[in-house]
């Protein structure tokens, strides 16, 4: 179910309606709660209901046997087993095809034929996403930083929750989890400022996202009918779709769970307003950078056995990265190229003193327009649909032809973006723009905005396009 869909907008005030004004205690909320999420998920496809569920009383179970055993080694097999299922599911569905491919490729080079079969399946929606919230459960139990619940209401509930149960955030049990045992009263604040969060969300995906969407696939799609000028302006175009659409998701998510009481961790924090490549790496999907952080940098020993360990993990995260955005070399490219301009932050990694303000300030956005040159020419690896489809776009980009237009963009898209841009740089001292734009305004100006956003939303929605994120 997508959240840009009326199907959506009714199961909405529906669950909303039930979980307030129907039933009111923790238990029953839950229930609720859990079943909608499973209608939601299985809205799109209900023979994944049983993935999704085996995975999530495995590791209830296993957070239980972690919890009544101390020895070692067994909590040690038990926390295998966890990693080594969801992982195991999770490579069948996304990777097996991919690495049969590449194996068949590999020995047909050198005149051998390999006589091994693909699988007809198709790739479960938000795997990756649930997959690595349940398995960062069982990894803080096992490290005895979290204590297992013995509510598997609310453990299923937490991993099936339907507001990022699809494309996250990814959230640590830590933070969520707990949150299910709480009593919920409804706060008419919070809700709303839920709402104004869902309604910037909404316009990211449904005005930015999708308009820009309609405008540059083609081209992406068939880069070598088209001039390099063109193929840079959509490099440009895609850096803003993916964001809006990505980080529109995350709001929506984040909004709607506002409406039933909980408060998911942001996800965004305006990565185009990064200084550098580090910088936007911690501004960009934060519950899956912080979750790579924790639970793959750290354990390999992060920064604490010298410069060359450090940057060697470094690489590893980021391919890792890489694979986890898709089964495409293309992808796996693109996590070593960000690898590459991340290091020299490692390796010179300096503070500028005693310089006058207005130097300053030129300084940071000559960093900021560096780092956007950077993130953008890397997000043509990332769109480009093969490595011959990278090779074409560069070859066009950096050479004469990028001075050529074969195809021209309506106006109106720019502005709309410029108008995307402002908001958020106005907006960017608190953590959702729309906030920190209207927040403070007089109550006609607010409601000018509000209005204004709804209208534009109505007037350019139009069939309910994916998420890009829903494909990782």
């Amino acid at each position: 179910m997508l959240f840009n869909s009326s199907v959506f907008a009714i199961f909405l005030c529906i669950v909303f309606c039930l979980y307030w004004f129907v039933f009111k205690q923790i238990k029953q909320q839950n229930i609720l709660l859990l079943l909608a999420s499973l209608f939601f998920y299985g809205w799109w496809d209900w023979r994944f209901l049983s993935l999704i569920c085996f995975s999530s009383v495995l590791d209830f179970a296993i957070g239980l046997a972690l919890q009544n055993t101390q020895i070692q080694s067994k909590r040690k097999w038990l926390l295998i087993t966890s990693i080594v299922v969801n992982i195991g599911l999770l490579f069948t569905f996304k990777y097996y095809n991919f690495f049969v491919e590449s194996f068949i490729y590999v020995f047909h080079t050198f005149g051998i034929n390999l006589n091994i079969q693909t699988l007809s399946i198709i790739l479960p929606l938000g795997i990756s996403f649930y997959t690595f919230q349940t398995l960062s459960y069982t990894i803080d139990v096992y490290k005895r930083v979290f204590e297992p619940t013995k509510d598997i209401i609310a453990f299923m509930a937490y991993i099936s929750f339907f507001p990022q149960l699809v494309a996250g955030p990814i959230e640590r049990a830590s933070n969520l989890l707990p949150q299910f045992f709480r009593k919920r009263t409804f706060d008419k604040t919070f809700a709303l400022e839920g709402l104004k969060i869902m309604l910037w969300g909404f316009f990211k995906k449904i005005v930015i996202a999708d308009g820009i969407s309609v405008l540059i696939d083609p081209i992406f799609k068939s880069p070598e009918y088209y001039s390099g000028g063109t193929l840079a302006i959509a490099g440009v175009l895609f850096a803003v779709q993916i964001y809006a659409d990505f980080s529109g998701y995350s709001e929506i998510a984040i909004g709607t769970a506002r409406l039933f009481g909980f408060r998911l961790m942001k996800n965004f924090n305006y990565p185009y307003f990064a200084s550098s490549i580090i910088d936007f790496w911690k501004r960009w999907h934060i519950s899956l950078t912080s979750w790579f952080k924790d639970y793959i940098y750290i354990p390999l020993g992060g920064n604490r056995h010298g410069l060359r360990k450090q940057i060697i993990n470094t690489c590893i995260i980021f391919i890792v990265s890489g694979i986890w955005h898709g089964a495409n070399f293309t992808f796996i490219l693109w996590g070593v190229a960000h690898a590459i301009f991340f290091i020299p932050g490692i390796l010179f990694r300096k503070k500028i003193y005693a310089i006058p303000a207005y130097a300053n300030s030129i300084l940071i956005i000559g960093k900021i327009l560096y780092t956007n040159c950077i993130v953008i020419l890397l997000w043509f690896l990332f769109r480009a649909q093969s490595i011959e489809d990278v090779v074409i776009i560069f070859s066009k980009i950096f050479s004469a032809d990028i001075f050529e237009l074969n195809t021209t963009f309506p106006f109106h898209i720019f502005v709309l973006v410029c108008i995307l841009m402002i908001t958020e740089w106005f907006g960017r001292r608190n953590d959702y723009a729309i906030v920190g734009i209207a927040g403070n305004a007089p109550r006609m100006v607010r409601w000018s905005i509000y209005y204004g956003i709804m209208i534009t939303i109505l007037y350019y929605f139009e069939t309910p396009l994916n998420y890009i994120y829903f494909q990782f």
